[in-house]
């Protein structure tokens, strides 16, 4: 199985909210997800909450 990270759509219309996942190449952007690593959020004012990720995690991927 050949993974990638990418951004899994959550939140709702017009207020979108990402999660870092782990997903196979071929799964659909909201589709099934192998692991959480972080997430992102576009609309945050301070750069420091706008992204959260487990850096040691994402290193192991």
């Amino acid at each position: 199985m050949s993974t990638r990270i990418r951004l899994r759509r959550v939140g709702r219309k017009g207020l979108p909210l990402y999660r870092i996942v782990v997903t196979d190449r071929q799964a659909p952007r909201d589709g099934r997800f192998v692991a959480t690593l972080g997430t992102y959020d576009p609309r945050a004012k301070e750069a420091a909450e706008k992204m959260t990720l487990d850096a040691e995690q994402a290193r192991a991927w």
